[in-house]
């Protein structure tokens, strides 16, 4: 019939009605030769092979990890968070390819199934086969929630003990991780990346002053909670440390007045702001010209380094006791700058200045908030915010632990540019009876491994039951 149209569907139609049956469906052996999709093995640590062979992987670059992962003893600081693991893969062995994809700075809807047939990413994570997202998301949710203190708190403990330096000056700051859907549990929280409030999961960070590492996280915060969060932060420090943190820098939203008076009776020093009301702002422009005094910077790369400042002490309604308060002009704002503090003594330049270097931390913070990518909470391997964040931790520690160990201005880079140069990296596995041979190929920052002793590293890999050796070039 012409004035049929001519697609499967109408001739299926026709077909029907002149009483033909639908054709029985082709078996695979029937089907014409075609390129197929080649399906890789269930991840099982029993089937892993540590038969002498070659491989190639594009993770060469992971492997720089193994050795302070190794010394630190991962699965010894695994154990003792009694995380789940099963015959097939073991928490230690989950965890580790939890950590790989982290490692890896990758976003997450990239990973995983473009590489479960990399035999170097699973021979890292001690696997026949990295495991599939379906089963990394599973079991980013069968984590009980009581775990991750006690990770956080095992895993740092064991990165000092590795030679991780860390300072007793923190940045602290709130992150809202960004929820897109329909939850009536989620509360709203403000958005700076959007300069909005949307609904999203709210995320406590506190970042080594000195050393640009993530060292606590809490993302289990209602907002009734959260001005108190900066005292939780104090007491985990002390009971980790023996010592409370030597100094807190942080803005007028992380905390209340009556906060400030409680680390002011606990000795812990602070640098914040203070908000800058049209009555405050009225109040200092009676001060005469002759009042203010300018000051230099001399620890920070900025257009304004001489501002002027007007340094007096001043009482706030709950805060026991006079604060000093430093009004600071010309520093980049229409408005004067307004820190409080509770370091009588310090001179004004070098409070100016510390908190100038704050002013990083968010550059920092965004530095994990992108190369980790904390925000990507829709994607193929969606795991749940705090198990996210605590491989964030994780993650940035041994960034910075290798940072620290090459040195040459490495000691306080940005992870993504320790990636670029170091991580980003193929490599060819040479499996023996005893050993694997990292073969990195000729790089140009390759000599800095070799100035750090890379080359000299010989450890036994325990989950993989070889001797660990680098060669480059």
């Amino acid at each position: 019939r012409e004035d049929i149209q001519r697609s499967p569907v109408a001739i299926g139609k026709l077909l029907k009605e002149e009483g033909f049956a639908r054709l029985p469906r082709r078996a695979d052996e029937e089907r014409p030769e075609a390129v197929k999709p080649v399906q890789a093995d269930r991840a099982d640590v029993r089937s892993l092979s540590r038969e002498p062979r070659t491989i190639s992987t594009k993770f060469g670059g992971l492997f720089l990890f193994l050795p302070a992962l190794v010394e630190m003893g991962f699965n010894r600081v695994i154990g003792h968070c009694e995380l789940p693991g099963t015959k097939m893969v073991p928490a230690a062995c989950a965890m580790r390819s939890l950590l790989a994809l982290k490692l890896q700075g990758n976003r997450r809807h990239t990973q995983v199934m473009s590489a479960v047939l990399d035999e170097g990413l699973a021979l890292f994570a001690g696997l026949n086969v990295i495991p599939k997202r379906s089963f990394l998301t599973e079991y980013s949710c069968r984590i009980p929630p009581a775990c991750y203190p006690k990770l956080m708190r095992h895993w740092f403990d064991a990165m000092t003990r590795l030679g991780l330096e860390h300072g007793s000056s923190f940045d602290l700051d709130f992150h809202t991780i960004p929820f897109h859907g329909e939850d009536a549990l989620l509360e709203k929280h403000y958005v700076s990346k959007r300069s909005r409030r949307q609904k999203g999961l709210l995320a406590f960070l506190a970042q080594d002053g000195d050393q640009r590492f993530f060292c606590y996280a809490n993302t289990d915060l209602r907002k009734e909670q959260q001005n108190d969060e900066i005292l939780a932060f104090a007491k985990y420090w002390k009971r980790r440390t023996g010592q409370f943190p030597g100094e807190l820098i942080f803005d007028s939203k992380v905390t209340t007045q009556a906060n400030l008076s409680k680390l002011n009776q606990q000795d812990i020093k602070f640098i914040t702001l203070r908000r800058r009301g049209s009555k405050l702002l009225q109040d200092l422009a009676r001060h005469p010209r002759s009042a203010w005094r300018r000051i230099e910077l001399s620890g920070v790369s900025r257009i304004y380094k001489t501002p002027r400042i007007l340094d007096r002490r001043v009482m706030l309604d709950d805060y026991d006791g006079p604060i000093r308060q430093i009004a600071v002009m010309e520093l980049g704002h229409e408005k004067p700058t307004l820190l409080l503090t509770n370091q009588m003594r310090r001179s004004a330049a070098k409070l100016v200045e510390r908190y100038a270097q704050r002013m990083l931390i968010e550059n920092n913070i965004e530095d994990g908030v992108n190369f980790f990518h904390m925000d990507a909470l829709s994607s193929a391997v969606a795991l749940k915010v705090n198990c996210d964040v605590q491989l964030t931790l994780m993650a940035s520690s041994l960034y910075r632990y290798l940072g620290q160990r090459i040195g040459q201005g490495y000691k306080t880079a940005k992870s993504a540019h320790l990636f670029d140069d170091f991580i980003d990296a193929t490599a060819t596995l040479a499996i023996d009876e005893r050993t694997i041979r990292v073969h990195y190929q000729k790089r140009a920052h390759s000599p800095l491994l070799l100035a750090a002793g890379f080359d000299q590293t010989d450890v036994r890999v325990p989950w993989l039951g070889k001797q660990l050796q680098f060669v480059f070039g």
